[in-house]
């Protein structure tokens, strides 16, 4: 799935950083400057929700845009407000439909 969104985006002239865990999310996301973070909210190691919630509260962090994704979480809307997320998907989503999220957020 990470693969294939990875490559959707870049077919649509996104420049794109893929990780394999929220570990890494969690690492490259306070070493690099993002415009935007696609997170799922099950990762290995430590979970999108967690991340997040660590994201949301780092005064360097806290207004870096978040769609949040997933496939097996049915209260996903009020998760993303009670995370501070800007915007959720569900697994399995159209690509049109995320690009058109991610215009929303970061033009």
């Amino acid at each position: 799935m990470r693969a294939v969104t990875a490559f959707r985006l870049k077919k649509a002239g996104y420049d794109v950083h893929s990780v394999a865990n929220g570990l890494e999310a969690l690492g490259v996301s306070r070493e690099t400057s993002y415009d935007l973070l696609l997170l799922d909210l099950l990762l290995p190691g430590i979970d999108g929700e967690e991340i997040c919630r660590r994201l949301k509260v780092d005064k360097k962090l806290s207004s870096l845009p978040i769609i949040l994704f997933t496939a097996s979480i049915p209260d996903i809307a009020k998760r993303t407000l009670e995370l501070g997320a800007n915007d959720y998907l569900m697994k399995p989503f159209e690509s049109s439909e995320l690009v058109e999220k991610i215009k929303r957020l970061i033009g």
